[in-house]
């Protein structure tokens, strides 16, 4: 009896072992994490009529998302988790009325999140996904500037003015690229100088300012590179640790993108290696430093790709008008 039993007690602990596993690998397979596929995309401005236009890496499935009405949008950026675009409107440079606006990936709900008046002439826009900041720069507000992803907290970071009064007339002194390291806390910038007078040059600094200095004073700007035709737009390629930048002087060193080391010492510096040559007055430039290609686009309205190296040059759109800036994302797809 006492067999039959223990017997009985042995089937029974083992069923619920088996119902235990059976439950424990139903719950895996509900909870299993679902992949996510992406998709490349690339958004860019037509300043001619005031448009955000998207499209796929090769050119294809061209759509306008964003249609007429944009006040001269110049900088883009693409915030994939929160699902937003952002750009930043020049405005008339004059008159003191730039903005920056964003609205959903498939172009709906635009909102003005620095209002007209809030920026003098916003150029390149870049987006701090880590901290949520945008950062940009303001030309004829002759400074680096930051705010909050809503638009808040305004900050002047670089004041390139020397006491000049706004909107800045000394093309010397205009910021227009930009871009950020924020893992080493530094941020670079271009002022073009005069046109086609070959006053370009390239700044980098802190993105904090020094304690007990100000945007105006602060001590620790350093010029990577000086006498350039007319550097526009920049992006890191932070992998390699190497900077890109269009430049829309005069041929032979204008019109070009540009690349050089990031971290060369100034003793080491050499002239920078022209990757791209006889652009209709170069802008917009984005890598796809995962995929080691660069996209780019010209006032004369076409959208370029190419290897990092400058090899394997296409012309993926032409005649679409006078474009700005450009940004290239990985958007989630649906399965």
């Amino acid at each position: 009896m006492f067999a039959l039993i223990r017997r009985f007690q042995k089937a029974n602990s083992e069923k619920e072992q088996v119902n235990s596993m059976s439950s424990t690998a139903s719950k895996s397979k509900l909870t299993k994490p679902v992949s996510k596929s992406t998709s490349g995309r690339l958004f860019f401005l037509r300043l001619s009529d005031g448009q955000v236009l998207s499209a796929n890496p090769d050119g294809s499935d061209l759509k306008i998302i964003v249609s007429e009405g944009r006040r001269l949008p110049d900088g883009v950026v693409v915030d994939v988790a929160g699902g937003r675009i952002y750009w930043t409107n020049m405005g008339n440079p004059s008159a003191n009325d730039g903005s920056i606006e964003r609205c959903d990936l498939d172009g709906t709900n635009i909102v003005h999140i620095v209002p007209p008046g809030g920026t003098f002439t916003p150029k390149q826009l870049q987006l701090d996904k880590k901290n949520g900041k945008l950062y940009w720069s303001d030309r004829e507000g002759m400074r680096i500037v930051r705010a909050s992803l809503d638009g808040s907290n305004v900050e002047t970071l670089v004041d390139t003015s020397q006491g000049e009064g706004r909107p800045g007339k000394d093309k010397r002194k205009w910021c227009v690229g930009i871009a950020l390291d924020v893992q080493r806390g530094k941020l670079y910038w271009t002022q073009k100088g005069s046109d086609k007078a070959g006053q370009g040059r390239i700044f980098r600094a802190n993105i904090e300012i020094p304690k007990a200095q100000t945007a105006a004073n602060r001590q620790d700007l350093e010029v990577l590179f000086d006498n350039l035709p007319e550097p526009i737009d920049l992006d890191l390629d932070l992998g390699n640790r190497m900077m890109y930048w269009t430049d829309r002087g005069d041929p032979p060193r204008g019109n070009t993108v540009n690349r050089a080391p990031m971290d060369a010492a100034p003793e080491d510096r050499k002239d920078p290696e022209i990757l791209i040559t006889h652009l209709m007055e170069g802008i917009g430039l984005a890598l796809d430093s995962k995929g080691g290609r660069m996209f780019l686009t010209d006032l004369g309205g076409s959208v370029y790709s190419a290897n990092l190296d400058g090899s394997n040059e296409k012309i993926l759109l032409f005649a679409e008008g006078n474009l700005a800036g450009i940004a290239y994302a990985e958007i989630p797809t649906s399965s």
